[in-house]
């Protein structure tokens, strides 16, 4: 058991930087570019046919390449932003650019549901888009927008997994390493239970937020 211990306890804060900093960077970039999609689609806000469709095709593109080859894929940009193509800090590029439009194209079906009652009146008062947009339409989508980044971070828990096939650390390359390399059963079914509980405890803060947050 302590042998479990000692190679396993290293990858759970591995896990958690992977998670943590890619979730961070996936709602810095992924709710503007949400914002703009919402904007610039037809009947927006700033409604502009050309940026939604390259903007769209963009996002599309990449949500639609599975995350193992879009790990192969960005093997150079890696190497260019971290100096090397393995390892934690590598790893988080490619699992924030997964992230990144899923939160985008979430963000943009929740402000689009806004009640367009409320618009019009926002409009008719003389409010600016600015003003529409973070004094409207977010705090209307909030409760929707934490249920988004909570099924975006449970997301990256599994491609995080999955990085460990680069050698990116956490709980997925101890899984490999160990549990199917080196047929360790013990060892996988440890890593299992904590993505596992990884997972259950994101789902469980991110329905309390909602429900706080939600005062419908």
């Amino acid at each position: 058991m302590n042998e479990i211990i000692s190679i396993v306890s290293p990858a759970i804060p591995q896990t958690l930087i992977l998670v943590g900093v890619s979730s961070l960077i996936a709602v810095i970039f992924g709710m503007p570019l949400g914002i703009i999609l919402m904007m610039t689609r037809s009947g927006g806000l700033s409604e502009n046919p050309k940026v939604y469709s390259i903007l769209d095709s963009l996002v599309n593109f990449l949500r639609s390449v599975p995350f193992v080859i879009l790990m192969l894929i960005l093997t150079p940009l890696m190497r260019l932003i971290v100096g090397k193509a393995y390892g934690t800090a590598a790893a988080i590029v490619p699992l924030s650019i997964a992230a990144i439009p899923f939160m985008g194209r979430l963000a943009e079906g929740y402000l689009v549901q806004v009640d367009k009652g409320i618009l019009e009146a926002a409009k008719s008062m003389g409010s600016t888009n600015a003003q529409i947009i973070y004094k409207v339409l977010i705090p209307e989508a909030m409760p929707s927008i934490v249920n988004g980044i909570t099924m975006m971070i449970i997301n990256i828990i599994g491609y995080s997994a999955m990085a460990g096939a680069i050698g990116g650390g956490g709980l997925g390359e101890i899984a490999i390493r160990y549990g199917y390399t080196l047929r360790r059963t013990d060892i996988l079914w440890v890593t299992v239970i904590l993505i596992v509980l990884f997972v259950q405890v994101i789902q469980f803060v991110g329905v309390f937020l909602e429900k706080k947050i939600d005062k419908k």
